[in-house]
Formats: structure tokens, sequence, C-alpha cells
């Protein structure tokens, strides 16, 4: 069998992944809640962090935009609820939740407007 022939790039692979999970509707709109760890409030006013719970952890961004409407800082060992989709950060093949909107746990209604 001649492998090479029908061996992919790399960036092909993770741009068909990207793509397949973007037209998953289901992974357009997720509401998930868990742990933050390893919180970093970038310079730039993106938020970056992982959240976790007992038994897996997903990696997440939110851009400025979204995340100047949190109207309290979160920090790690917060648990909290995130609104957003999952996609794949193609250049490093990970996928991660693209986070819009976030509250703490036990409050009622999402603080942040989209």
């Amino acid at each position: 069998m001649n492998y090479e022939a029908m061996a992919v790039t790399v960036s092909d692979l993770n741009l068909y992944i990207k793509d397949k999970i973007a037209k998953d509707e289901g992974l357009n709109a997720v509401v998930v809640k868990g742990e933050i760890s390893n919180f970093k409030a970038h310079y730039t006013g993106h938020y970056y962090f992982t959240l976790k719970d007992e038994k897996s952890l997903i990696k997440c961004v939110m851009f400025k935009s979204y995340s100047q409407r949190v109207n309290f800082k979160p920090k790690d060992g917060m648990k909290v609820i995130v609104f957003g989709g999952v996609s794949v950060f193609e250049r490093d093949g990970i996928y991660q939740i693209y986070v819009k909107a976030m509250q703490e746990q036990g409050i009622r209604r999402f603080i942040c407007r989209l």
C-alpha cells in the first residue's frame, strides 16, 4: 500500500476536524459546568483557563469582547458555568471551548449579555 500518496498534512487534518466540529450544532452552543484551573487574565483582556471536574478537563478561551462583561474576577478553584462553542485551534490541534458568557455556580442567570 502506498501511504505516501494517501497522506495529508497535519494542517489539512486539523482543518478537516475543525470543519467537522463547526458543522455539529450540538457543539456550537454548549453550557458546561466545572472548576477553573490555570486561570490567566492576559494583558490583552482575554481569559485563558482550564475547566475541569473529577474525571476530565477542557481548555477554554474567553476573548476580551466577552470577558469585559463578566462582573466577577474568575480565579483558580472557582466553580463556574460557561456558555460557548467548541472549536479547534488549528495551529496546535487542540479543541477548546470559546466562552461567550460565564457565571458562578449557584447564580440563577448569566451575568453577561451576549
